[in-house]
């Protein structure tokens, strides 16, 4: 049980002070979170908190290898309708 970060993670350390295991470090070319140490938030809390503060959408796999933002659950546009939005945005 682990939850890892992806390329498309920025580095922008929200997620380091939330980790209540502290399993997530600095790494090259992104964070990583030690799977040794991850409990995902089990018996903390009932989100995962990287997950929870992360501004990237993708950024965080669950276990599964599942994303635990997926595209569209920060913005709350569905990945079919984000190219009409954005010309909707570029038009104003």
């Amino acid at each position: 049980m682990a939850l890892s970060i992806v390329e498309s993670c920025v580095n922008c350390w929200a997620c380091v002070d939330v980790c209540p295991s502290n399993a997530i470090h600095a790494a090259t070319p992104h964070f990583r979170i030690n799977p040794h140490q991850c409990t995902e938030c089990d018996g903390d809390y009932p989100d995962k908190q990287c997950a929870s503060i992360c501004p990237v959408e993708g950024a965080i796999l669950l276990a599964d290898g599942s994303p635990a933002n997926p595209p569209g659950s920060l913005t709350g546009i569905p990945p079919e309708r984000l190219a009409e939005a954005m010309r909707e945005i570029r038009a104003r």
